[in-house]
């Protein structure tokens, strides 16, 4: 189970205390089949993203099977990244599957939203694009957030490639992945697909423009005001 999080997108993550020193080297490599079979999902989830669109503009609903086959998407991208190419953080092979995997080291979730609204939908993509010039920088040299989850070189370009490498040359010459920069990584993670998700419509909720570190989401009574009694 999720914990209750301040923003409808979860992710909750686990730095493997047993990291190999060289297994990074050969990550991007083992990760071929996932990308072939993401490569036409993330495809489907265009697609999909296309039909919910006019559904949205319609009935002010996000249609639950096309919401959940899309969140599956990018758990299943966000899986691989992790062990893959960005922030490297789990020697654990990623399991070929849409569905949440409890035990695996990162998880990601999405609140499903009852109702959308049918004007917003027509103004989202103008309203992220301050998130994605940032995005961006962060993520792949001017590349787009889909991109970014559909890559697999042996590092994600961009200010998380770069801080990826870092932490795992570190660890190859210590045996430690850096803490701080765990938490700094999932940071940009966690602020990356908060604006995938708003900018695919799949929530009214505007991404902040802040990093919340560290693998555990902040929690919903830490960042809301107390409502008086």
């Amino acid at each position: 189970m999720f914990p209750t999080s301040a923003h409808p997108l979860c992710v909750e993550a686990t730095l493997d205390p047993r990291l190999t020193r060289w297994k990074w080297l050969v990550k991007w490599i083992l990760a071929i089949p996932h990308s072939i079979v993401l490569f036409f999902l993330w495809i489907a989830f265009l697609l999909l993203s296309i039909v919910a669109f006019f559904s949205i503009l319609i009935s002010g609903r996000y249609p639950r099977p096309l919401f959940d086959f899309n969140v599956g998407v990018i758990r299943w991208s966000t899986r691989v990244n992790y062990y893959a190419s960005a922030v490297l953080g789990t020697d654990r092979y990623p399991p070929f599957t849409l569905k949440d995997v409890p035990g695996y080291p990162i998880r990601v979730d999405v609140t499903y939203p009852k109702r959308l609204s049918r004007g917003l939908v027509l103004v989202k993509w103008l309203l992220v694009i301050p998130q994605l010039l940032v995005i961006a920088i962060l993520m792949s040299s001017g590349g787009s957030v889909c991109r970014y989850l559909d890559h697999y070189s042996p590092f994600s370009s961009g200010l998380i490639g770069l801080l990826s490498l870092i932490a795992v040359v570190i660890l190859t010459f210590t045996g430690r992945y850096p803490r701080g920069l765990f938490d700094f990584l999932i940071g940009l993670l966690r602020w990356t697909l908060r604006v995938l998700v708003y900018a695919f419509l799949m929530t009214d909720t505007y991404p902040p423009f802040r990093l919340d570190m560290g693998g555990s989401e902040p929690m919903a009574a830490a960042t809301q005001p107390a409502s008086g009694g």
